[in-house]
């Protein structure tokens, strides 16, 4: 199993292969089903991102059947289920690299500004969930100038809530903690671009 240090060459490179139309015929529209792949999965990195359709994890790291195990859900948020998930693949599997991937123009980011600027009862409960996990990621960002400023607070709050899911993951989980200080296991937050298609890592 690669090393999180590996794992992250891997994915920039894959990333930057994916903005280039570099073509492989080891990723996913060069394969299909995969014998190998029928009695296991090794995963080299986890990437807990959002269900944004503009933002399939496999396709913009350029990577192919089995390479990632990804959790996908609104606003790339941290609850329960998707620290167990992070948790059942880094134990069962060996990967020793999270990313948490946040991107521009997110309309879970935007529902929660909307909500802070305007507060509305209209929104289903269900909604209303993720809003309120993501809240305390922007809420301080609403008391700044940058209230003013509606392009520059949602890239401000698109990245203050990965590292509030980073910072979740990081101390959350006795597992991801104990892996963390003894195993290698690493978590960073990035982002990735709509309008350019790259992908930026936050301290990596």
């Amino acid at each position: 199993m690669l090393s999180a240090d590996e794992a992250l060459v891997r994915l920039k490179q894959g990333n930057h292969d994916f903005v280039n139309h570099v073509a492989d015929s080891n990723t996913l529209a060069g394969l299909g089903a995969s014998a190998e792949l029928v009695q296991e999965q090794r995963p080299f990195a986890i990437v807990l991102g959002c269900s944004d359709a503009r933002v399939p994890a496999e396709i913009v790291f350029n990577q192919g059947l089995g390479d990632l195990f990804v959790i996908r859900v609104a606003g790339n948020i941290v609850a329960p289920s998707q620290i167990g998930s992070i948790e059942f693949a880094a134990e069962m599997f060996g990967t020793r690299l999270v990313v948490v991937l946040g991107h521009t123009q997110c309309g879970a980011i935007k529902a929660t500004l909307d909500q802070l600027s305007q507060p509305s009862d209209q929104q289903s409960p269900n909604l209303r969930s993720i809003v309120d996990r993501v809240r305390p990621s922007v809420d301080a960002l609403m008391q700044t100038e940058l209230r003013h400023n509606q392009p520059a607070l949602a890239a401000a709050a698109v990245r203050a809530n990965v590292d509030k899911s980073v910072d979740q993951l990081q101390h959350s989980s006795s597992v991801l903690e104990n892996l963390i200080q003894n195993d290698g296991l690493k978590i960073v937050g990035a982002e990735y671009s709509v309008e350019t298609g790259a992908v930026e890592f936050f301290d990596a």
